[in-house]
């Protein structure tokens, strides 16, 4: 599987996904540290991709995207933006209302 097809798996996959630098859990950069906070603030499960263990795709997905940099957010395949946006979003609460939309995986 070619690392596009990857990326198209995992966005076809994850309604929600985030690439980003480290983990929720253990992020490696402030962008992704603030990104992943305001989505776990959202109270929906999401996935994510470590670009950083993952260098083939922190390679192909900012020319898939058209997007340069890290975190990307992803919902329903559709990118919505990094960490500015996120936040933006967020703080007008459009972030929560984005997410709601989502149906929970055991829907």
């Amino acid at each position: 599987m070619s690392t596009i097809e990857t990326i198209k798996s995992q966005l076809s996959e994850n309604p929600i996904i985030l690439y980003m630098k480290g983990s929720p859990n253990a992020p490696q950069c402030g962008f992704s540290s603030k990104a992943s906070q305001a989505l776990m603030a959202c109270g929906k499960r999401f996935a994510y991709v470590d670009i950083l263990s993952n260098p083939d795709i922190r390679s192909e997905l900012p020319k898939y995207a058209n997007w340069p940099t890290f975190p990307q957010l992803w919902v329903n395949g559709e990118l919505v933006g990094g960490c500015d946006i996120i936040m933006q979003m967020h703080e007008d609460g459009e972030l929560k209302t984005l997410i709601d939309t989502v149906p929970d995986a055991a829907e």
